[in-house]
């Protein structure tokens, strides 16, 4: 396993970290005691940053991953999870207050064991930039709210995430230096996206460390293949389905040269990924070991070609 520098944090996380998201069933109906032998094997393996959020299962992931937090000592893992965006009955909701980031941060702390949180995030920030207010509520409110929990010790360090890169940039260019310290970006660093590499000259020279989540583009990098509700356009569907198909053909399941890229940039601190499944921790840590296929990475991006860089809107 390798270990990054997370900005100027003074983390060092592992190149490969846990998302705890499918813990909150978010995916599909999963075996908890599965799940939390998959946290187990993750920690033992020496993925030592566990990224998680209220709104995972409106709230059920943290409450999973806190039975397992339970029995690992603290001093193993960074714990990451998020304020803004929440879901109650199957309902989302998002509110960026001041208030209620401050409410979140005690309740996650609750559900999930623990005396305080290495990392917290303001979440999908797009949300608030919807809403009244934009995403100068994030500057003016949300941050030093959660800025005045770090000064307690409650959190150690504060970042924000977001599908649109554009808005993690707008945030960090208008708020005091030093108030953003990591970012989270998902589906933007892999085989058929790689967008995240235009800002992270930005990042850097602010001293923000960058995560990146989401290797196999949430299914589209898989041999399964995109879940009916991926939000992906249908020519990027398919194009990734071409790519699958050849690499299955050379014996190299997309899985593996997806994981393999995803990681491959040291520039990036850690690339998330969340499974229920202790084998396939065990399965991802293999192909990190092995070389990556330099050359089957260039015949995919041409199979995917103009899909290149295709992106969504998040929901």
């Amino acid at each position: 396993m390798e270990y990054r520098e997370l900005g100027k944090t003074g983390m060092k996380v592992s190149e490969l970290g846990f998302g705890a998201s499918s813990l909150g069933g978010v995916f599909h109906a999963f075996d908890e005691h599965r799940g939390l032998d998959a946290v187990f094997a993750a920690v033992d393996a020496g993925i030592n940053i566990i990224d998680v959020s209220p709104y995972y299962g409106h709230y059920k992931a943290e409450t999973v991953l806190g039975k397992a937090l339970k029995d690992i000592p603290r001093d193993k893992y960074y714990l990451s999870t998020k304020v803004g965006r929440y879901g109650k009955d199957g309902v989302n909701t998002w509110d960026y207050s001041a208030r209620r980031a401050k409410e979140s941060v005690y309740e996650s702390l609750e559900r999930l064991h623990i005396d305080y949180i290495d990392l917290i995030n303001v979440h999908d920030i797009e949300f608030q930039g919807r809403m009244e207010g934009g995403l100068q509520k994030v500057i003016d409110e949300t941050l030093p709210a959660l800025h005045e929990l770090k000064k307690e010790g409650v959190v150690r360090h504060v970042g924000i995430t977001d599908l649109q890169l554009e808005n993690l940039h707008w945030v960090i260019e208008h708020c005091p230096e030093g108030t953003v310290e990591s970012v989270m970006n998902f589906c933007h660093y892999c085989l058929c996206d790689d967008k995240l590499v235009d800002f992270l000259d930005f990042f850097e020279k602010h001293n923000v460390g960058v995560l990146s989540a989401s290797p196999f583009s949430m299914g589209l990098l898989t041999e399964r293949g995109a879940p009916d509700w991926h939000p992906a356009p249908k020519p990027l569907v398919e194009a990734c389905k071409q790519a699958a198909a050849h690499c299955h053909e050379k014996g190299y399941p997309i899985e593996k040269l997806a994981m393999q890229y995803a990681c491959s940039n040291p520039r990036i601190a850690s690339t998330v990924f969340s499974t229920t499944r202790p084998e396939a921790i065990h399965k991802n840590m293999e192909y990190l070991s092995e070389p990556m296929d330099e050359q089957l990475v260039e015949e995919v991006r041409n199979i995917i070609g103009d899909q290149q860089r295709v992106s969504w809107a998040n929901t």
